[in-house]
């Protein structure tokens, strides 16, 4: 009986060890551009009156991870640099020195990125995946159902040139997240196709909205659809 009991305490430490300890594994904030007023004054519901929608959310988001991990925690700012030095002339302020005070307040590690190319890279490569496991993965930025789109209304008007597309996620390496990773798309409509595109991918659920989502400026992204919901 005895045997029996340990045998159970060692295989349950065993399943337990499986999953990588937030503190040694890395939790990464995926942030697009917003949009630019040139393609936005016209419409009904223009997009990103404030430059710093999706910034504000991942600093939120980051705040919370900081006070439940502390100081120790590996964040890392996957940030899409030209929409934001594009938006700095409309602002007529540096907007990447400002994210970058971000950086230097919180203490992340801050990777400017060009393409979806270069975040599958960093997933796959940015840290060495057999010892740092990515245990926490959020995108803030415009999305439709089946896209992360970085540059939305910024260079052409309501579409986009770089982006992150379901067809594209096979590309990331099934060995980069810890299987019991959180992972969430705090953009549009993502829970209707590409959810279920990133899970067969990478093994790993991702939360996506079913309808569409606001940004707000002292709390987290909400669901704005009529009968809206988070999904995976």
């Amino acid at each position: 009986m005895k045997r029996l009991l340990l045998l159970s305490v060692l295989s349950l430490f065993a399943l337990a060890s499986e999953a990588a300890s937030p503190l040694s594994g890395e939790f990464i904030m995926l942030v697009g551009g917003p949009s630019m007023y040139q393609w936005e004054k016209y419409k009904t519901y223009p997009h990103d009156h404030w430059w710093a929608n999706f910034v504000r959310a991942a600093r939120i988001r980051t705040e919370q991870i900081r006070a439940q991990y502390g100081p120790e925690a590996k964040i890392t700012w996957l940030v899409y640099k030209q929409g934001y030095v594009d938006r700095s002339k409309q602002e007529h302020q540096d907007l990447v020195r400002l994210i970058e005070t971000v950086r230097d307040k919180f203490n992340l590690k801050l990777v400017w990125f060009h393409s979806g190319a270069d975040v599958i890279d960093y997933l796959n490569n940015g840290q060495p995946r057999d010892q740092v496991k990515i245990v926490d993965f959020e995108y803030f930025g415009h999305s439709n159902r089946a896209c992360f789109m970085f540059d939305y209304s910024n260079v052409i008007d309501s579409a986009c040139k770089a982006w992150l597309h379901e067809d594209e996620l096979s590309k990331i390496s099934r060995r980069a997240f810890d299987r019991h990773a959180y992972v969430k798309s705090w953009g549009c409509h993502t829970g209707e196709s590409m959810s279920k595109k990133w899970y067969a991918a990478t093994g790993v659920h991702m939360i996506g909205a079913i309808g569409k989502t606001q940004y707000m400026m002292e709390e987290l992204p909400i669901l704005v659809s009529e009968g809206g919901k988070w999904a995976n």
